[in-house]
């Protein structure tokens, strides 16, 4: 899978602050511990990044993934029980909002951290000028 060692370390940098806090927390906690934890680790993001949304070529709104990383990761965090279709369906719509190919899911709601890596079948590369 492309992208495969930032994924690695972007869950471990998750599973440090699970480990921290535990679960129980708001997700705005896990968001803050999160940057931190990637600011540590020295991974560039940027967080609540906002994206158009368009339908047939009209823009027709605005949403925010938790974090953007090294822009090319989308990483949505949750603070739930247990994650849903509709948890996945949301990382997925992020993934093609952004045109981005690969994402994760993180759940820092359940007694052990939950991940989910997405892949967008989507995904069309941008060709690169020569």
């Amino acid at each position: 899978m492309q992208h495969r060692a930032l994924t690695h370390q972007i869950i471990g940098a998750a599973m440090e602050v699970h480990s921290f806090l535990g679960n129980g927390f708001p997700e705005v906690i896990y968001q803050r511990s999160l940057a931190h934890e990637l600011s540590l680790r020295g991974i560039s993001y940027a967080r609540e990044f906002e994206m158009e949304v368009h339908y047939k070529e009209a823009h027709v709104g605005t949403r925010r993934v938790d974090f953007l990383i090294e822009g090319i990761i989308s990483t949505e965090l949750k603070a739930v029980i247990k994650l849903e279709d509709v948890h996945l369906a949301q990382g997925l719509n992020y993934l093609e909002a952004l045109n981005l190919e690969v994402g994760l899911l993180l759940n820092f709601g359940a007694t052990r951290l939950e991940y989910k890596r997405l892949l967008n079948k989507k995904y069309q590369p941008i060709a690169k000028p020569r």
